[in-house]
């Protein structure tokens, strides 16, 4: 017998349970009837992409991302005052996502993320249909924060994104959700954009007396939800990846009671610390230091996003590039074409060469000069300021989800297969809180920095710009111990 073959029968488990098939895979603890064991084996057998999977991962992840922002410009009832008007509708969503989050993620672990995310795709087909049949502001409130509240995908599909692949393939995974997610979100007000009015910009197709003419903004909200139908439909074919056991847990005990006499002291202390981390997420110090890097780092994140298209579009005098709304839009789309690429192919090389938490501090540090050369970018103008908004905005958005991607891992990594929905679920809820808040701050911030054009210290946008780069800091740091605690076996950095 070889080496190889030699330290498969020694890792190979004492007594097999039931469903294990002798097939050469490494099946030992394959359970008939559990799904999760029939990925696991499925996994165990193939080295390759999951290429069927993943498709899932980003479907889902851009179905749920299509409908936050494809409609801005839909609250036309708050014509005096449009900016108001888009933090009110984002932070109603947000704050309906932020208060069933961690509830959507404790039944992924109960029930399975298959029907958690079902049920996601359903409500994003029911209520962003009704949200484009709003007649009044407050009906469009009201639909926006019901799909919030019962929207529980992104967390179970990131604890779905890596429990479908070889640990190889992690990175990659919850690259595919970042990316999608971003995509998502410039792709979501081209549509609305696009699509809006019908009957105005397309009166030969749509009827002035049509149901699209009475509610202009229907259209692009049902193209949206047709396709959220067609994904609902493709998830019959979606395999689910929770483990359900409950058949076989006196079976399990015994197994257990067997080989405890076997098991090395130390490792019987590791084990029954990751119980007390079980009891409670509250105190898995790893999950919760991840948690508050990736709340500072959404924070951040959400309210640069705000900040950039409203310094863009203002005026030269109060430190802006007079920009039109074309052009901003010219710029996200040639961002969004470099995150598809970026987090496809470079980013995982980049995580396997130096690790997710030193890719981290890197974007952090390489962060920060880019953004204390934003307001001298006033100085350009022409083609020379295309090219150098351009590239960096790809720079310092490609950065934003190196870190992202990273809190994600961190997260997932900090805690077992059987807590991983509930754990992504207090992460939503964090991040959807600081993501609510954010915009109504940096517009305020915004809006004093421009009240303050000739002050001796940071004069106009260039006191946002230092404030964002606080935050960068405050993230920074926390990526560094004692505040950011791995867990031993992923500690490599």
């Amino acid at each position: 017998m070889g080496d190889h073959g030699r330290r498969r029968q020694a890792a190979a488990p004492l007594l097999e349970k039931k469903g294990s098939t002798g097939t050469g895979v490494d099946d030992g603890y394959c359970i008939e009837g559990c799904p999760g064991c029939v990925v696991d084996r499925r996994k165990a057998a193939s080295y390759g992409i999951p290429y069927g999977s993943f498709l899932f991962v980003w479907i889902v992840t851009l179905c749920t991302a299509l409908p936050i922002s494809s409609l801005f410009p839909f609250l036309y009832f708050m014509i005096r005052d449009l900016h108001v008007a888009k933090r009110t509708e984002g932070a109603s969503f947000m704050f309906g996502r932020c208060l069933t989050s961690t509830v959507w993620g404790i039944a992924a672990d109960r029930i399975g993320r298959k029907p958690v995310v079902v049920f996601g795709i359903f409500a994003v087909v029911i209520f962003n249909t009704l949200f484009g049949l709003s007649f009044t502001y407050w009906m469009a409130i009201a639909t926006r924060f019901l799909l919030g509240a019962l929207n529980g995908l992104l967390g179970p599909i990131k604890a779905y994104a890596i429990e479908v692949c070889r640990p190889e393939h992690e990175a990659l995974a919850l690259s595919l959700v970042s990316t999608a997610w971003g995509i998502g979100l410039i792709i979501g007000p081209a549509i609305g954009g696009y699509l809006s009015q019908p009957a105005e910009k397309f009166p030969n197709v749509f009827s002035p007396d049509s149901l699209f003419a009475r509610f202009p903004y229907f259209l692009p909200c049902l193209c949206i939800s047709v396709f959220a139908a067609v994904v609902l439909i493709g998830c019959i074919w979606m395999p689910e990846t929770l483990h359900k056991h409950k058949a076989d847990a006196s079976r399990s005990q015994t197994v257990e009671a067997l080989e405890s006499h076997l098991i090395d002291p130390k490792e019987k202390a590791d084990q029954n610390g990751s119980l007390d981390c079980k009891k409670s997420l509250l105190r898995n110090w790893p999950l919760m230091s991840s948690i508050i890097l990736y709340c500072v780092f959404s924070f951040h994140d959400m309210a640069y996003t705000e900040i950039f298209s409203l310094w863009a579009e203002s005026d030269r005098k109060y430190g802006g590039l007079s920009l039109s709304s074309e052009d901003v839009g010219q710029v996200l789309a040639i961002t969004g074409v470099s995150l598809l690429v970026y987090q496809l192919f470079i980013y995982p090389r980049i995580n396997k060469v130096i690790g997710h938490i030193k890719a981290s501090r890197i974007a952090a540090i390489l962060c920060i000069p880019i953004l204390f050369a934003y307001p001298y970018m006033t100085y350009l103008s022409g083609p020379g300021l295309t090219i150098i908004l351009n590239i960096a905005s790809v720079i310092k958005n490609n950065l934003g989800v190196t870190i992202i991607t990273g809190c994600f891992i961190l997260q997932n990594n900090a805690v077992p297969q059987d807590q991983r929905g509930a754990a992504n679920g207090l992460a939503m809820t964090g991040m959807s809180f600081f993501k609510a808040v954010a915009p109504a701050g940096a517009g305020i911030v915004f809006s004093w920095a421009q009240k303050r054009q000739h002050a001796s210290f940071l004069p106009g946008d260039q006191m946002v710009f230092f404030l964002l780069n606080l935050f960068e800091l405050l993230g920074l740091i926390l990526t560094f111990k004692p505040f950011l605690a791995v867990p031993e076996q992923h500690d490599t950095n």
